[in-house]
């Protein structure tokens, strides 16, 4: 799939070019595909769009050129269909649906979806408006913006193309079922399905006749201020096709595209390992265990017996606190050649692993709360992202609640992720609990050293004793990583 914050100009409406099998023998030569050269040269005007047999063209020379610029064949060909906008928009508004108690509250304990939208819809918002195409067992769908003519935009061509080409030889299926563990996984496939259209673009002009792209797409960074543009939930569902095409540059510049062959038997297992490729293969993330404490009232939501558990990882953390206004600078600051954001920051840099478990009221009231527990590479390390998260608190509007023990703060009705949360530091362990109300924060999860009862402060709905948050927001330090 791609994506991008600001679409380019992709055209055309219920056109297709169908696949066949001529053309795709195995001992045919590299960058010849059907009837078409890698350097063949088109003299078709462009200006007013395509004819359905010149997209046929421009579709069987980009998949030559590809073979050239990845060094292997496809083994069959892919159907092209183009679907306007609104009936992308159609598709998905038909299976769209409301998200689970259990994913709401993720998202919630996360800072970026607030427990008043629903955050199925907020994810079918943000695709909605943001894919330009996507590929699907042999068949690529390119979204275009405008019905009228058949234009193509190169980049998303080539980028869906290389899906297609690592699904005939890879698989593109996913291993894992948590947020950062795919995130992961689609960062090798989506690294490397950007990886390629630049050294396709490279070859333009000196080596190969390319045809112009529509109007280019706008500078990334404004679409984060777009109303109503979620921010913080797309550098989420963007890491990958940020940090993605660094981590595959530096497996290409380590041991050609043979490391990268190898790394779809085995893909990285975190975002940190994309973020901080030095860390992959070997530095797997930490396995974090959240025994059960709650008490009667409170139950963890479970698969089976067992408590589900999801992990969040270092750059929706990242997300997490530049969309939260702690991270204050420019995304592209420090960004490098190959990505146009630098999701790195001093506060998520040292992650190590994390988990997050969902408990819901048992009085059928559809409450909910989370503990989160964060693993570090040191005990400097966790208290730097702590004093990053009580930052988060004050810019969220948090009051510290004194009576209620230490790190208790309570964001108050009426304003976003309304409720209360505790944060302690262990070593180099942070865990953070989230919960409607004290009494619900102490049901969920008690803390371990508690002697004494925490004082119900539910009566007066109101801390007992209000003061400004301990902790502020750590200071901004200089520019060296942006997402």
């Amino acid at each position: 799939m791609r994506l991008f914050a600001v679409l380019a100009l992709v055209v055309l409406s219920g056109c297709a070019v169908p696949g066949t099998s001529d053309g795709f023998d195995t001992d045919r030569d590299l960058g010849y595909v059907d009837d078409y050269a890698h350097d063949d040269v088109f003299s078709f005007d462009t200006s007013d769009g395509l004819t359905e047999s010149q997209l046929e063209a421009v579709k069987y020379r980009s998949m030559a050129r590809i073979e050239v610029a990845r060094g292997r064949k496809y083994e069959r060909d892919v159907d092209l269909e183009i679907v306007t906008r609104e009936e992308y928009r159609a598709q998905r508004g038909a299976t769209r649906g409301n998200g689970s108690a259990f994913r709401n509250e993720v998202w919630r304990g996360a800072f970026l979806v607030d427990g008043e939208t629903d955050v199925d819809r907020a994810f079918d918002d943000l695709y909605a408006d943001s894919v330009q195409g996507y590929y699907v067992n042999d068949r690529i769908v390119i979204v275009a913006d405008d019905a009228d003519e058949i234009r193509i935009d190169r980049r998303t061509l080539v980028h869906e193309l290389t899906h297609a080409l690592q699904d005939q030889h890879f698989g593109i299926s996913r291993e894992s079922e948590t947020i950062d563990g795919l995130r992961a996984e689609n960062g090798l496939l989506e690294g490397e399905a950007g990886y390629v259209p630049a050294r396709y673009d490279r070859r333009c002009g000196a080596a190969w006749q390319c045809l112009p792209d529509p109007q280019p797409p706008a500078a990334s960074g404004e679409a984060l201020t777009r109303r109503p543009f979620n921010a913080g939930l797309f550098l989420s569902i963007y890491a990958p096709y940020a940090a993605g095409p660094p981590f595959v540059a530096d497996l290409h510049d380590r041991g050609g595209w043979a490391a990268v062959d190898r790394a779809h038997d085995d893909p990285p297992r975190s975002t940190a390992q994309l973020l901080h490729s030095e860390r992959y293969p070997d530095t797997e993330p930490v396995s974090v265990e959240l025994p059960d404490r709650s008490s009667d009232g409170w139950d963890p939501v479970s698969d089976d017996g067992e408590p589900r558990t999801e992990t969040i990882g270092e750059a929706t953390l990242f997300a997490t606190l530049w969309a939260n206004g702690v991270v204050d600078r420019p995304l592209t600051s420090g960004a490098g050649e190959n990505s146009p954001y630098n999701y790195t920051h001093p506060a998520t840099a040292g992650w190590a692993g994390d988990g997050l478990q969902v408990y819901r009221a048992t009085d059928d009231t559809d409450r909910t709360g989370h503990v989160w527990r964060l693993a570090w590479d040191s005990s400097a390390d966790a208290r730097e992202f702590a004093d990053a998260y009580r930052g988060l608190l004050e810019n969220r509007g948090a009051e510290r609640i004194r009576a209620a023990g230490d790190g208790v703060y309570r964001i108050p009705d009426g304003e976003s992720f309304a409720g209360t949360y505790r944060v302690a530091v262990t070593d180099d362990r942070v865990e953070i609990v989230g919960a409607p109300t004290v009494d619900a924060l102490a049901a969920i999860r008690p803390r371990e050293t508690d002697a004494r009862p925490t004082p119900s402060l539910e009566a007066a709905d109101r801390p007992l004793s209000t003061g400004p948050p301990s902790a502020t927001a750590p200071g901004t330090p200089e520019p060296a990583a942006t997402p």
